[in-house]
């Protein structure tokens, strides 16, 4: 077994990561939009977020005073929808959402 990959995706697999990624899947924001968005309080989103950063999952910029996290574009956008794809063309129903639920 791989520990990078197990790793991975164990850390892209907890509710609140992935509820994060979901939130920036459309569009880059800040902490507080994300908060919003995911109905958590900041200090829990940016403990995720930080987890997130340590794997590339997520970028961060900062402008100002603040700091705007994007969802990494290269891998993990194309890895989602090979996610939704598998979930289409094989789960058979058996898995009754897509990977990312367009909003």
């Amino acid at each position: 077994m791989n520990c990078a990959s197990y790793y991975f995706f164990n850390v892209i697999s907890n509710e609140t990561r992935w509820k994060i990624i979901n939130s920036l899947y459309e569009s880059d924001k800040f902490v507080t939009d994300i908060c919003k968005d995911i109905n958590e309080e900041q200090s829990k989103v940016s403990h995720n977020l930080k987890i997130l950063l340590e794997c590339n999952v997520v970028f961060s910029q900062r402008q100002g005073k603040y700091i705007k996290y994007s969802l990494n574009k290269k891998t993990i956008k194309p890895l989602i929808k090979i996610l939704n794809d598998h979930m289409k063309n094989f789960c058979g129903g058996k898995c009754k959402r897509n990977v990312i639920e367009k909003k």
